[in-house]
């Protein structure tokens, strides 16, 4: 990856640290601005590993919820936990040709199971009581770690060949921000990663027109998307 893809992770790190609701972190982070740049910058196809790309993202973040939360793993080591699970699977994908329509059809069965499954066991949020995230850095300390950890995560993402479009590479940054809340951040992110499946499948359809245009689809079909799953729910009648 380019310079500009370590900036625009290290931008996209920062604007998380900065957010206190957990939602709107979880938003700002799904914004496929990385998709968008390693699309740009690799010239990559969109085919079916990509949009399982997305599993693999949801499998970072649940493997270092479970690893931190749950097994009591350093945030450090739960994040090399993640990696490990999403090189592993990215592996598998690229050795083998995944059709996009199978592909697709799986995610999306998948991501109802989960949005199904987080529904039953929702639970009363725990974690920090202002639902900030801050690691008591001072701002010009944090702003060089998230510098400095983007590149290492950029470099890591070059030798995952046409898998590095998913490649959670603010996402190894973002949980240590939001370790005090990683399982919220976790829901939130797992239903907004329908939008990220959106944005690969409108990309994947119009990327033998024009790439440009398979951006514009892309980014249009997310923005629907999220904007769906972020209307406001109507209280249920007594």
């Amino acid at each position: 990856m380019t310079w500009s893809a370590v900036l625009l992770v290290t931008a996209v790190v920062w604007a998380v640290s900065v957010i206190r609701s957990v939602r709107l972190r979880a938003l700002v982070y799904s914004l496929p601005l990385p998709m968008t740049l390693a699309l740009v910058t690799t010239g990559y196809d969109v085919d079916g590993g990509q949009v399982l790309g997305v599993l693999g993202l949801n499998l970072f973040f649940v493997t270092v919820a479970l690893t931190h939360r749950r097994l009591r793993w350093p945030i450090l080591l739960a994040d090399g936990a993640g990696i490990a699970v999403y090189v592993a699977l990215s592996a598998g994908l690229v050795a083998v040709d995944v059709p996009f329509e199978a592909a697709l059809a799986g995610t999306l069965l998948l991501w109802l199971a989960a949005m199904l499954l987080r529904r039953r066991r929702a639970r009363p949020v725990t974690g920090t009581a202002d639902g900030s995230a801050a690691t008591g850095l001072p701002v010009l300390l944090k702003l060089v770690v998230i510098f400095v950890g983007a590149i290492l995560t950029a470099l890591l993402g070059t030798v995952l060949r046409e898998m590095v479009v998913t490649f959670p590479y603010s996402g190894v940054l973002v949980a240590v921000e939001a370790r005090h809340q990683l399982s919220e951040f976790t829901g939130h992110f797992t239903r907004n990663s329908l939008a990220l499946v959106a944005f690969l499948a409108a990309y994947h359809y119009v990327q033998d027109v024009s790439t440009a245009g398979a951006l514009g689809a892309g980014w249009v079909a997310f923005a629907v998307v999220a904007a769906v799953l972020h209307l406001p729910r109507r209280p249920r009648a007594a």
